[in-house]
């Protein structure tokens, strides 16, 4: 089938829905699909090589930026997408913009939608109605069951069922395929021997920065391993580091994709720190409805997790392959970071839990690789079946 993925990131970007989009495209050419992926031309066009770099992929679909004029917020984008997508000759678009969907629907494509937050404002949640009001054959897709409850409440309308899909963030697991134990890897990467307490990922308002600074200062005998961020939060917690005269932080910055499994396998215990408000790349307060992909790599890493208690994460999460502590929020700041504490240290004097928590995660996230993703999806779309 030849699918014409049309993603409103830019590429290439730090952003996890940038990754996001390279790891859909990438799980449908495993799949043997025809895939065309069409992005604003907001940066200057990269190099496969350089793409297939950044995002860790060993497949990278054909690439067409196309004119995005901001102060029209895309809308011509969307149009020159359209008109990309007749010219490729697509049986299906495959998209994340509500307004693309719309339009293909509109233009008499079936249309995948995947949503990985809740629409904003009026005109938002019009388009979200429009979709499931327009003719055609249409499936969208959810990461959680807290994301549609929310679409529903903010388009004030009930989804179908038989259109609508279920579909958690994946994970290649070949890249975690002979991680070496958590000593070896060190070694591997010259970072500091001793039990580490290990996060990967953005450092954006909601993510635990606060928290992770304030464990190491309690925690001065274990090394801590941060990976990722943007250079300027990256020097902005350095700063804070050498202010406070922390010496069992060791900060990278960014990491190619390609090498963020051997640094998860650094760790003894990995965490997600989140608050009970999570602030995305957009602005968006996306708390309520978190399916962080990071978390699929961790549970493939076979390494034991700590994970805020959010209902979303208790979706794929549960006791017998993680540890919950309380989502930091205001008025219980100290409470939180007790119980934190008390966790990781109760894991790091326990190898053998560690162990059992990592095997189960490792265990459960098989069936959750992009690829299956994929395949589930093309399945619950069925071009046999007549359009509702």
């Amino acid at each position: 089938m030849k699918i014409a993925v049309i993603t409103n990131s830019r590429i290439p970007s730090l952003t996890a829905n940038s990754i996001q989009a390279m790891k859909v495209a990438q799980a449908l050419m495993q799949l043997d699909h025809d895939v065309k992926m069409f992005a604003p031309a907001e940066s200057e066009p990269a190099l496969k090589e350089t793409l297939l770099s950044h995002y860790g992929l060993r497949l990278i679909p054909d690439l067409e930026l196309l004119p995005s004029i901001k102060r029209l917020k895309r809308f011509d984008f969307i149009f020159h997408a359209q008109r990309a997508a007749k010219k490729f000759n697509a049986d299906l678009i495959y998209t994340w913009l509500p307004q693309s969907a719309v339009i293909g629907l509109w233009a008499g494509y079936p249309v995948v939608l995947e949503m990985h937050a809740d629409v904003s404002g009026k005109m938002g949640a019009w388009w979200l109605r429009q979709f499931w009001k327009a003719n055609g054959k249409r499936l969208m897709t959810v990461t959680t069951s807290a994301l549609r409850n929310a679409l529903e409440r903010s388009a004030k309308f009930q989804f179908r069922n038989e259109s609508l899909l279920i579909a958690p963030n994946g994970v290649e697991l070949e890249k975690y395929a002979g991680l070496p134990n958590p000593s070896e890897a060190r070694h591997q990467l010259d970072l500091p021997e001793g039990l580490t307490v290990g996060f990967t990922g953005h450092i954006y308002p909601g993510r635990g920065a606060d928290l992770l600074f304030e464990l190491a200062k309690q925690m001065p005998r274990v090394n801590f391993l941060w990976v990722g961020g943007t250079p300027e939060l990256v020097e902005f917690w350095r700063g804070k580091l050498i202010e406070a005269k922390l010496t069992n932080v060791t900060m990278t910055g960014f990491v190619k994709h390609e090498r963020i499994a051997l640094y998860q396998a650094a760790s003894d215990v990995l965490l997600m720190p989140y608050s009970r408000s999570i602030e995305a790349s957009s602005g968006q307060d996306i708390a309520e409805v978190i399916n962080p992909m990071k978390m699929f790599e961790y549970m493939a890493s076979g390494r034991a997790i700590v994970s805020a208690d959010l209902p979303s994460i208790r979706e794929v999460l549960n006791e017998r392959n993680a540890v919950f502590c309380p989502a930091g929020e205001a008025g219980n700041w100290e409470l939180v970071i007790r119980e934190w504490r008390l966790a990781i240290e109760s894991l790091l004097a326990d190898e053998a839990r560690r162990h059992e928590l990592g095997s189960q995660a490792r265990k459960d996230v098989e069936r959750l690789t992009w690829v299956k993703r994929e395949e589930k999806l093309m399945e619950k779309l069925d071009f046999n079946k007549p359009v509702s």
